[in-house]
């Protein structure tokens, strides 16, 4: 039996979550500002692998926010990286098609 995911259902999902990823950036920063409690570290970087990078990495530079950090300097691209390997191997294997 063969699985093959809708590619616009993929599409949605994947902006979605690039959405969600870009807000809690900007979101976190507020909230420095504000001197509030944050979104941990640990979180935002775990939400860029899971599919988000592309989401964080814009929400870094639109909010000039954890720029400094080398853990988001290296981590957030290598995620991107990561994202964009996930995605080749589904297309490649047939799992998604466009």
């Amino acid at each position: 039996m063969e699985i093959i995911i809708p590619s616009i259902a993929v599409i949605i999902a994947f902006v979605a979550w690039n959405v969600i990823t870009f807000l809690m950036y900007g979101i976190d920063k507020a909230k420095a500002k504000g001197d509030k409690r944050r979104i941990s570290e640990k979180t935002l970087l775990l939400v860029a692998l899971i599919m988000g990078a592309l989401g964080a990495l814009i929400g870094m530079i639109v909010f000039r926010h954890k720029t400094n950090k080398m853990k988001f300097k290296l981590g957030v691209p290598v995620c991107l990286l990561i994202n964009a390997g996930v995605i080749f191997l589904l297309v490649h294997f047939g799992v998604l098609s466009f």
